[in-house]
């Protein structure tokens, strides 16, 4: 079959040159691990730090493993992120179809331009479709390797169905360089001959990205440790066309410890299962920009950044080439960190459902709740164990009256809610100042510490030892009615 070298020039002319150009080139298999999301984010700071071009690609080639709704995804969590890409299906390029399935006629023209070249043949072996993906054959015993073009005709016109393989030479050695993992050099009789295009037609993954990456013009690959043991392969393949080999970053795993991946089969959290555990958007990317690159130079101590610093500061020589290990209790610092910056506006919008959770009653102010909160938790899924007390008296031990450090047992509790009552009763106004004035004023008529009035008066509102803010602002959110009911109730309990 003679090569269109029309059709070959017109691809080449398309691709643009001169910048950086990164992509992120998922498959939608249903959710978003963290070192995809790693993968990501580095993929679009490299571009983002260079001025470059960002690309989003859906490697949907297999079939048998594509979840419904998985792009969208993908979409998604790229946009919470906001990691915006440049180029990609939704948006278009010069360099389209940006999904593979939509640019299977290309790869079929390609390894026919390999086996013009001799870099690849037809192995017509029946071997399972598992085999087909993973390459694992032995070359040494394929008899198709060196079919002549007889024999090769001969199978095509009886229709005997077929793979495509990429022939690896027999001799020397393959060099490719890494910018983690420096120069790394293989013997070429320990590659095999990997599959490129399926009994289907659709490309292998190893040799689809290869393809596309060189067609969207892109200048760094990042991708998985894993792939380290394909890259002399890949190279083999650059070198067969003639192209221009990009830089590869390859990233250690992230691992849940030091023996073990994080994966979602033994239920380590995806990003969306962050979110769901309470964790925001912004310190969860902070984090996982910091699980395998460090920053450098002035930056090197600085672990808080925003997504524009993460810009200014990346460099892909921070990139380390040792595992990283998922800390749940330093995200949990990061999560904090976050949570107490945010503007309370947007703090108390956060927080509203986490708090409409605990408190149903439309009356009590979830913003006021807020407020209380922002400095008292690291996760947002804290908030409403921290805050049923506003819904509901809990049962409460009358033990809980009584504190060394604020000077008060049962006996002093009861007669600080038997004097504060009727002064509380008497205000016109329900006010955090006026209630906080009120308590600091009858103290002092009272010659007794704050702490000796405060406890009671918290404990008889709250039912609970440990309360997000004190006596003052619990009384003003659960409003003046509610208080006093609750006031004397504890006054109950103390009596016996």
């Amino acid at each position: 079959m003679a090569v269109n070298e029309a059709f070959f020039e017109e691809l080449e002319a398309r691709i643009p040159k001169g910048k950086v150009r990164t992509r992120f080139a998922p498959s939608p298999t249903g959710y978003m691990h963290v070192g995809n999301l790693r993968t990501a984010l580095y993929t679009w700071l490299i571009a983002r730090s260079k001025g470059g071009t960002f690309i989003l690609r859906i490697e949907d080639t297999d079939q048998g493993r594509l979840v419904e709704g998985a792009t969208d995804v993908i979409y998604k969590t790229l946009k919470e992120c906001g990691l915006d890409h440049d180029e990609g299906p939704d948006v278009g390029g010069p360099v389209g179809p940006y999904i593979q399935t939509e640019r299977r006629d290309l790869y079929g023209k390609y390894a026919q331009l390999l086996l013009e070249k001799g870099a690849a043949y037809r192995c017509f072996c029946e071997k399972a479709e598992s085999e087909e993906d993973s390459g694992n054959f032995d070359r040494g015993e394929d008899p198709c390797r060196n079919l002549c073009q007889a024999e090769i005709d001969a199978h095509l016109a009886a229709g005997h169905p077929f793979v495509i393989r990429q022939k690896i030479p027999h001799e020397g050695k393959t060099t490719f360089h890494d910018v983690s993992f420096g120069d790394i050099t293989v013997d070429n009789d320990t590659l095999d001959d990997q599959v490129l295009i399926k009994r289907d037609g659709l490309p292998t993954y190893n040799f689809a990205n290869v393809v596309d990456d060189h067609l969207m013009g892109i200048t760094h690959v990042v991708r998985g440790s894993e792939y380290l043991s394909s890259a002399p392969k890949y190279n083999l393949l650059y070198e067969s066309f003639g192209w221009d080999i990009p830089t590869y970053v390859h990233c250690s795993p992230v691992m849940r410890d030091a023996h073990n991946k994080m994966s979602k089969r033994h239920g380590d959290p995806s990003y969306e299962d962050l979110l769901a555990q309470g964790y925001v958007t912004p310190a969860v990317l902070n984090y996982v920009a910091l699980l395998g690159w460090a920053p450098k130079g002035d930056k090197a101590e600085q672990e808080i950044f925003s997504l524009s610093e993460l810009v200014d500061a990346f460099d892909i020589s921070g990139i380390s080439k040792s595992p990283a290990i998922f800390d749940i209790a330093k995200l949990d610092y990061f999560n904090a960190t976050y949570l107490r910056a945010m503007a309370p506006a947007d703090f108390a919008k956060a927080a509203e459902p986490y708090i409409r959770q605990a408190v149903k009653n439309p009356a009590i102010d979830a913003a006021e709740i807020a407020a209380l909160l922002q400095a008292r938790c690291e996760k947002l899924t804290d908030i409403p164990e921290k805050i049923g007390f506003f819904d509901a008296l809990p049962a409460y031990d009358v033990e809980c009256f009584t504190n060394k450090k604020s000077k008060t047992d049962s006996a002093v509790s009861l007669e600080m809610l038997e004097k504060v009552t009727p002064v509380l009763e008497a205000l016109p106004t329900w006010t955090t100042d006026t209630i906080h004035d009120t308590l600091i004023d009858f103290a002092a008529k009272l010659g007794v510490k704050n702490a000796t009035l405060m406890w009671p008066v918290r404990i008889a509102a709250s039912g609970c030892l440990v309360t997000p803010g004190g006596a003052v602002e619990i009384c003003h959110i659960l409003g003046k009615e509610e208080t006093l009911r609750r006031l004397k109730l504890g006054m109950e309990k103390l009596r016996g």
